[in-house]
């Protein structure tokens, strides 16, 4: 079928009368974005479906989220049989996020479903939060992340609070794809929607309070600086560092307004100085000693403290997670709490460092797939045998304990505070906390490359670029010969000296491969399951004793990030 025959078909009368002329107005301009939003079915994957919001069967519209929820709504009687089924519903501050959640909610209504609905909006790990907390058996929340404007998006989450995993998920998906657009029921019972409000945030608050802070140490000597830039946690965060007895904190005002346009932000990803730019620049008003930035729907933070020069730098997901990590397993050896039968959570394109830190304290590192999903899964499958104590990936998400069942700044951020007052009281900063981990466990530097493919060509570029890596393998990279490559999609581990290969069916088929070299360095390639990009993770270290031996290492390891991409022809 031609993109045109698709995108006549929703000039029945199924659709309603704007999306029809909608449609129209694309056919009749010949409008390149005619290709665009009707080439494919918007990929409902494993967790749940992100795309640019417009009509066609590409985008994030009424029907496909229709859609969506009509194939869930199936599978949740399929597998909860004469029981009342109870839904939570979350969306964040982007456009339509509110209208797409009451879409949501009036569908699975229209299926018998009772719906627990917040008023407004709330981060995604509150979400996590309240369906295990109002045992529900299963969740909603509308977002897109970090992604741009015109982008929103729709994750599915489980009766544990985690997203939808193996085999829920891919039984999902037959539901969804099986779904004709006639057979969404979109008359919803408003009898069946029980609102959620402010007193949530409370009991959410509390736990993050439980499972996130030790001691009390110079909370209220310690100067904060906060951004929600312009997403859900204005309502959780300030609260959250005022009832933790954090009391020097300075919001950037501009930015804790709500708004789908992120107006003050290219791009209201915290993983990108730029986006925290407007806090840091207040921190140097107030002699701020911890910046924080969280993304639109409130899961992934960014933090930025003062380097040795005494300058605000913004710290990576790795090196944020390894000063997290490192405490709360010192704080849980000085309580007796390790046992040896204990667990950290990571994943294959995060850093090593993990497993260097969790021998040091004699817990395991368990690693999965990209996402947190994977994480919430190890949980799962080992509740009751080990027991979980926080888990992080190097895209700036970290969580700390069970109660949130996916990457949570709320707690991470109390955390991160009462890292920074301890620090601050005992005469340091968190970066020369994180050089003193270094000392102990070796230096990792890591870098990001992100190559952005759009559309649809763009997408078979990626493909083909993932093919040439897979069987082209380079022979050395930055002047270090490879000596091991794992590929996930072929389940394989590869010793170069042996020309062995061996079997990796502990980990999920996905289309990611990692290379080592001889001298440690890491490299994995992955094509970016959200936005329209190939992602190389790069991973070099060192050993180093003092803190000299890290400022004159720094640059070294730095040089070689650059090594790795010209090796890979990424500048």
């Amino acid at each position: 079928m031609t993109t045109l025959e698709k995108a006549q078909l929703w000039l029945t009368d199924t659709f309603d009368t704007e999306t029809k002329e909608k449609v129209q107005q694309l056919i009749d301009s010949n409008s390149p974005d005619l290709e665009d939003s009707f080439y494919r079915e918007l990929e409902f994957g494993t967790g749940g479906m992100r795309g640019i919001m417009g009509v066609g069967t590409n985008r994030l519209n009424k029907y496909t989220l229709g859609q969506a929820t009509q194939g869930l709504a199936n599978y949740l009687h399929q597998s909860f049989p004469n029981q009342e089924i109870k839904v939570a519903i979350a969306y964040d501050v982007r456009n339509n996020s509110k209208e797409f959640g009451k879409l949501v909610a009036d569908v699975l209504t229209a299926n018998g479903i009772k719906v627990l609905l917040f008023k407004n909006h709330r981060p995604t790990p509150e979400l996590s939060f309240t369906v295990r907390d109002k045992k529900c058996n299963a969740g909603i929340v509308l977002t897109a992340s970090h992604n741009p404007p015109e982008y929103n998006g729709y994750k599915v989450y489980w009766n544990d609070g985690a997203q939808v995993v193996p085999p829920d998920d891919e039984n999902i998906i037959k539901e969804v794809y099986a779904t004709k657009f006639d057979a969404i029921k979109f008359d919803g019972n408003d009898d069946l929607i029980e609102w959620i409000g402010e007193e949530q945030d409370d009991v959410y608050i509390d736990a993050c309070m439980e499972n996130s802070l030790y001691q009390n140490v110079g909370r209220d000597n310690l100067n904060i600086v906060f951004t929600s830039i312009h997403g859900t946690t204005y309502t959780t965060i300030p609260k959250a560092l005022k009832k933790a007895g954090f009391t020097k904190v300075d919001l950037v005002t501009e930015q804790m307004i709500p708004s789908g346009n992120f107006p003050t932000v290219e791009s209201p990803n915290p993983e990108e100085p730029a986006a925290l730019e407007m806090a840091m620049d207040l921190a140097k008003i107030t002699n701020g000693d911890i910046v924080i930035g969280t993304d639109p729907d409130g899961d992934r933070l960014g933090i930025a403290v003062r380097n040795l020069d005494g300058n605000i730098e913004l710290l990576n997901g790795n090196q944020t997670n390894t000063i997290l990590t490192y405490y709360i397993l010192d704080q849980w050896k000085k309580q007796g709490r390790i046992t040896g039968k204990e667990f950290i959570g990571s994943t294959i394109v995060t850093s090593d460092v993990f497993f260097d830190v969790a021998e040091k304290f004699g817990v395991d590192c368990k690693v999965g797939l990209t996402g947190f999903k994977w994480i919430g899964k190890m949980i799962r499958d080992f509740e009751g045998q080990e027991k979980f104590i926080c888990g992080g990936e190097e895209s700036f998400g970290f969580m700390t304990g069970d109660f949130v069942r996916d990457k949570d700044s709320c707690g991470s951020i109390l955390l991160a505070c009462e890292i920074a007052a301890w620090c601050k009281a005992n005469g340091k900063t968190m970066y020369q906390y994180m050089i003193d981990i270094y000392k102990e466990v070796g230096m990792y530097y890591e870098g990001l490359i992100n190559v952005v493919k759009k559309g649809r060509e763009g997408a078979e570029e990626i493909q083909e670029m993932m093919k040439n890596f897979r069987e082209n393998l380079p022979k050395e990279i930055a002047g270090s010969p490879v000596a091991e490559v794992k590929d996930f999609k072929e389940q394989t581990c590869l010793v170069v000296a042996s020309n062995e290969k061996k079997v990796m069916d502990d980990i999920p088929k996905s289309n990611v491969l990692i290379y080592y070299t001889e001298d440690g360095t890491k490299v994995c390639v992955r094509p970016s399951g959200t936005e329209p990009k190939i992602k190389f993770y790069v991973s070099v270290k060192d050993s180093i004793n003092s803190e000299a031996d890290f400022i004159v290492k720094l640059p070294i390891l730095e040089k070689k990030i650059e090594a790795v991409k010209e090796s890979l022809n990424l500048n």
